[in-house]
């Protein structure tokens, strides 16, 4: 990688990196994922296009263990990128079967570009320059675009041409997956349109999507346009091919152009999707005028988003990385279609596409800097809150319950059985029982009101949605006469190794810390949500969700007995009876096997259960300290009468860190940021090296291959914000306290607040400060810094010097 921090560059073809590569390279626009593959390569052991559309899912069932099993997948749609050629009568051109002289692979972050050079020799000793340029129109979502410039070296020659629309894909990208039935696609129409158009379209098996593609492709010599006889032809009803001549002489490149548009049956305004996506791409323009309209929509994206690191290129560069994959998973676009915010991106096949909770590390990067974008995915969750209320009632519940894992309809689309890779065996999955993924959304909710006091958005939906999360929260508590306590059972917290109690059927644990304190944190919210509505809305929003006083009644008392379990030391119990469980040698493991991140699969290998140890994933208590601020954590505290300072914090970091394998990406974001809040500058920077790490070097061992990781992505965004440049966003106030690593010199960014823009020049030394926007002429709420709050007068430049 190269010193440019605006860009991923790759020097020389390897193999055994291109998973990862092409993971990384993915190119999207919040609509549509492209995986950064070779143009001349199907599915192999090497290569693997992929083409994924927001929610464009489809459930197949599949025969295994006796049972059988449904999975929704983010489908692989039709492979639009084929394109590859022979000179003369030989063989057709591919990278990993060729003798390459020279490889640069670039991913221009600022441009949104993928960009190929490279230059090889046949066996006749022919040397060729292929050079491609390619985009996913941040412009025009439905719009994808490649130049493949190729330029005989030492001759010249009859070149033919080979571009096409493969529709013959299936779901292959996660080999613990391919057991499972990955055919989503049948063929629909295929045909071509004028000299140089064709058009594949196809429906998915079960969800009935119908997905068309059409391909526009121009060959310029010399700057003029060549006409082409081409041949149009099909292999089943699944691939159009374009085949066409061309001669290349020495030293002149020819240059070919491929437009490509793209639409579903769930578009709007998509009644006939085939004659839409001609019409399209024979109005899309050159493939100039695409990329330059594509480039001015990522320069204001990046005008709005960018943050600059000084001194650190690393840091910046792979700070960038992550804003950038963001970006094409949720851009602006989302407004337009329903999506929600997959773990593992538009990237690939992980996790099938689905949503959990991991935008509870990423959505403040939305809501700081473009909040419709926060809307949209939040937007996702309530058109799903209908499917909440079932899944609640037939769990017995009030409320609304949403899945663990999310997909098209809101159903609960978590495995039932789970393929361990160690053992080659599959178990039974409990993982559902994770409810705390209803607590993440109504954190969403309530951050993105006070982040942007959109009062229109709470009353219309977000009241709606935190509220039925905390009516069904209200009903999931029981009340235990004999400590006057109440209680949480049947859940597991964000750990997921403990399943369940050793020795027991039942899965489930008793009170979950991080649950029962989320709990109580959320009932409190709810009351604040409460008082923020216009009477309207309120009469309208209790009606709907069926409140009643005493169910206010009921929030306060739990609020004030939530039973949470904490030793004389002062360490919290992840849950009643972790304290009883057994110490694991972890030396004896840590030699014996390369990794141990995911203990869980290990000891289930040898017979045992992680149920048994005192291990965890990834944070589950110290998850609480992430998400809310300490003071906010005190105050909870004492309502539950208990006492909780700094001291305590730090011991129970202590305690778990020694017990945590970090089996997730996500586990490393949130040691990071307590390290940091506890003044461990040393161990905080090796965590944050580690989180930065995470994808670029795919330090998990094959894991981006199978697409990027959100969650930490976006945690990482949070820690600079939130933890260096130290800016607290609050309904009433910004704090700011700066404490960045001493490698870097100064952080600067901007958020957007309550419609302000906000731009931060942050050192160790010294805050600038420059708002604007709005419409006011002082900013509404007092900004914090040293202690001291100061009323800012808008579109001054502001400096605060910081005492250390």
């Amino acid at each position: 990688m190269e010193e440019s921090n605006w860009k991923l560059v790759y020097n020389g073809f390897d193999p055994s990196e291109e998973g990862l590569r092409e993971a990384l390279c993915t190119l999207g626009n919040g609509y549509m994922g492209v995986r950064g593959a070779a143009y001349e390569s199907a599915a192999n052991k090497i290569h693997y296009p992929g083409t994924y559309l927001a929610s464009g899912y489809n459930k197949v069932a599949t025969h295994i263990e006796g049972k059988t099993i449904y999975n929704e997948d983010l489908v692989n749609f039709p492979n639009w990128i084929p394109i590859t050629f022979k000179i003369g009568d030989g063989e057709w051109f591919s990278p990993s079967r060729s003798k390459i002289r020279f490889y640069r692979q670039e991913l221009d972050m600022r441009k949104g570009a993928l960009i190929r050079r490279m230059r090889f020799q046949n066996r006749k000793g022919q040397k060729t320059s292929v050079e491609a340029v390619r985009i996913v129109s941040m412009d025009n979502p439905h719009i994808g675009a490649i130049k493949y410039i190729i330029t005989p070296e030492n001759y010249s020659d009859w070149i033919t041409v080979k571009t096409m629309i493969d529709g013959a894909v299936i779901n292959s990208g996660v080999e613990r997956y391919r057991q499972l039935n990955s055919k989503h696609l049948i063929p629909s129409a295929l045909g071509n349109f004028s000299v140089n158009g064709m058009y594949l379209s196809m429906k998915t098996t079960q969800s009935k999507i119908h997905v068309a593609e059409a391909a526009r492709t121009c060959v310029f010599v010399s700057g003029r346009q060549k006409k082409l006889k081409v041949k149009h032809q099909s292999r089943g009803r699944e691939t159009i091919e374009q085949v066409f001549k061309v001669f290349a002489a020495q030293g002149e490149p020819v240059d070919i152009e491929k437009v490509v548009s793209i639409c579903t049956s769930k578009d709007e305004g998509a009644r006939d999707p085939v004659a839409l996506v001609i019409d399209m791409v024979k109005d899309a323009g050159r493939f100039e005028d695409l990329y330059n309209t594509h480039i001015e929509a990522w320069d204001v994206l990046w005008k709005g988003f960018d943050i600059q690191i000084e001194l650190d290129h690393f840091s910046q560069k792979a700070l960038r990385l992550h804003m950038f994959h963001l970006l094409q998973t949720a851009s602006p676009h989302m407004s337009n279609f329903d999506a929600g915010l997959p773990a593992r991106g538009i990237h690939g096949e992980a996790y099938r596409g689905h949503v959990f909770w991991d935008s509870i590390y990423a959505m403040a990067f939305y809501d700081l800097h473009m909040p419709d974008i926060s809307k949209a995915l939040l937007l996702y969750r309530y058109r799903r809150l209908h499917q909440a209320r079932k899944y609640a009632k037939k769990n017995g519940f009030r409320g609304a319950m949403f899945p663990w894992q999310s997909a098209s309809t809101g159903e609960e689309e978590t495995q039932v059985v789970h393929l361990n890779p160690l053992s080659a065996e599959w178990g039974l999955d409990y993982s559902r029982n994770q409810r705390h993924v209803s607590l993440a959304i109504a954190y969403n909710v309530w951050q993105y009101y006070i982040r942007t006091a959109d009062e229109e958005f709470l009353g219309g939906y977000g009241a709606e949605i935190l509220l039925s999360i905390a009516q069904f929260f209200a009903s999931l508590v029981y009340f235990d006469s004999k400590d006057e306590k109440y209680h949480t059972q049947g859940v597991m917290g964000p750990d997921e190794f403990h399943e369940k109690y050793p020795g027991e059927d039942t899965p489930g644990l008793r009170d979950n810390a991080y649950t029962n304190l989320m709990i109580a944190w959320l009932l409190l919210r709810a009351k604040d949500v409460i008082a923020a509505l216009g009477e309207r809305d309120k009469r309208r929003i209790f009606r709907r969700v069926g409140l009643k006083p005493h169910d206010l009644e009921l929030w306060d008392d739990i609020v004030c007995k939530m039973n949470v379990v904490i030793n004389q030391e002062g360490i919290i119990a992840q849950f009643d009876g972790y304290f009883d469980l057994k110490e694991l040698n972890w030396e004896k493991y840590k030699e014996r096997y390369e990794s141990i991140e995911r203990l869980d699969r290990i000891l289930k290998a040898e017979g045992k259960s992680p149920d048994e140890y005192k291990i965890s994933k990834q944070a589950d208590v110290l998850m609480l300290f992430y998400l809310l601020p300490l003071y906010e954590i005190k105050t909870l505290f004492k309502k539950l009468g208990y006492h909780l300072d700094k001291d305590i914090l730090n011991r129970n970091y202590k305690y778990y860190i020694k017990r945590t394998s970090h089996g997730s990406t996500l586990s490393k974001v949130v040691h990071c940021y307590i390290a940091h809040i506890l003044g461990k500058p040393k161990e905080a920077w090796r965590w944050f090296g580690e989180v930065m790490e995470s994808d670029i070097f795919d330090v998990q061992g094959g894991t981006t291959f199978e697409g990027i990781h959100a969650g930490v992505m976006g945690g990482s965004i949070d820690i600079l914000v939130r933890g260096f440049a130290g800016i607290d966003v609050s309904k009433n106030r910004i704090r700011v306290i700066p404490k960045i690593p001493r490698r870097w010199n100064r952080i600067k960014l901007r958020i957007n607040y309550k419609g302000y823009w906000i731009s931060f020049s942050v050192t160790n030394k010294q805050v600038t400060v420059f708002i604007q926007g709005g419409r006011e002429e002082f900013f509404p709420v007092p900004l914090e810094i040293n202690s001291k709050l100061y009323s800012i007068l808008c579109g001054k430049r502001h400096r605060f010097p910081i005492k250390t």
